[in-house]
């Protein structure tokens, strides 16, 4: 089972803080941003009396209400085209065992979310890779290098649009192309859509479950750990017009009985919010993603992909390895007591010995502290001997 390496630091960061360090966190995709009054009001306001068991896939307003939501982002799903998950992360899991059995293969863009080998390792997935480039801003790779990857093993393809840990944004062509593969070779086209609100530069997220044609083949991973600034209530959903997949999955959801019922509740009221509250969120998303590029790009070596979508970026440092430079900026270095927590990109990769140099970070902090942890970083690569 592979380490997370965006949580494989931890303790030395925790041991940076006993000794007094301030930890500026450039690792982890916790935003900063506030959750919706009206999800935790929900919670504290409800009267209920036994907290039971909730329905296998999801209270039925619930899930009614997700495809509400679907409709205003003018796509078509019902109540029983979704279950509902405990996180995204589960969503993932329940996909992979639904389309997969052991030593089957499912194709992903890397670098990829990290914990899609860990879910992948836990369902006897094998991951295969196909590489992006940070030189090519991590745009989808020429649809060949996916085609000639597939094996009678091949289930599905694997992508998360907008990407973690790149920020890129797949545009509406590259989902065509991808589409018509999918249905050539009769596979799933999987799609992580959790970021779908963060899109910068006036474009717009392309959905799978938009594609005509497609319906047999999509599978949508969501959530609302990011959309509403919820990672605490752990509440995601799966996705798609398959009935057959969605009966096998359900068979894994009743496997761990339902989803938790308060946060439920929560989420329930989060879709509630108004649009006005992600309009102001994207503008101090885009904000922050313009002042940390600006600022990395006076820093000496460094190269760097431009983000058009989500809350990370990846950074190519002109060291040797990302993870020794990571774990030294915790255990040796700091300026005034502070330093920062990033995440080695190699982490991110299936390939041995890609990202070695590269790390991701999570702009989800105020700008002040984006600009300081920049600093200290540009300090730490002067400093640093490798």
């Amino acid at each position: 089972m592979p380490q997370s390496p965006i949580r494989k630091l931890v303790p030395f960061a925790e041991n940076a803080k006993k000794r007094g360090v301030n930890v500026i966190h450039l690792n982890i995709g916790q935003p900063d941003i506030k959750t919706p009054q009206q999800a935790l009001d929900a919670v504290k306001n409800n009267d209920i009396n036994v907290l039971e068991y909730s329905r296998t896939e999801g209270s039925e307003t619930f899930r009614t209400k997700i495809a509400q939501y679907y409709l205003k982002n003018d796509i078509q799903v019902s109540a029983t085209d979704i279950i509902v998950t405990t996180g995204g992360s589960e969503a993932l899991s329940f996909a992979m065992n639904t389309i997969a059995d052991t030593d089957d293969e499912i194709i992903i863009p890397e670098p990829f979310y990290a914990n899609y080998n860990g879910f992948a390792t836990a369902c006897g997935v094998t991951v295969v890779p196909v590489v992006s480039k940070l030189e090519d801003n991590f745009a989808l790779p020429p649809i060949e290098d996916f085609e000639k990857l597939i094996t009678s093993k091949t289930k599905a393809i694997l992508i998360c649009n907008p990407g973690n840990p790149t920020g890129y944004l797949y545009s509406k062509e590259e989902i065509q192309k991808l589409a018509t593969l999918v249905k050539k070779h009769n596979i799933y086209l999987v799609a992580d859509e959790v970021y779908r609100e963060f899109t910068y530069d006036n474009k717009t997220h392309a959905s799978i479950l938009k594609e005509e044609g497609l319906e047999e083949h999509a599978i949508v991973i969501d959530s609302v750990s990011k959309r509403y600034s919820m990672c605490g209530a752990r509440i995601g959903y799966l996705v798609s017009k398959n009935k057959e997949f969605i009966a096998t999955a359900m068979k894994f959801a009743q496997a761990r009985l339902s989803p938790p019922t308060y946060a439920q509740i929560a989420s329930e009221a989060a879709l509630d919010t108004p649009d006005s509250y992600f309009a102001e969120v994207k503008t101090e998303y885009v904000a922050r993603r313009n002042l940390l590029i600006a600022e990395l790009e006076k820093i000496e070596g460094i190269k760097i992909a431009r983000p058009q979508g989500a809350f990370y970026c990846i950074a190519e440092l002109p060291i040797k390895d990302a993870d020794y430079f990571a774990q030294w900026l915790l255990e040796e270095f700091n300026i005034d007591n502070e330093t920062v927590m990033v995440a080695p990109a190699a982490g991110f990769y299936a390939t041995e010995g890609l990202g070695k140099n590269q790390i991701r970070i999570a702009y989800v902090l105020d700008q002040d502290s984006l600009k300081r942890a920049v600093q200290i970083l540009k300090e730490a690569l002067k400093s640093y001997k490798g």
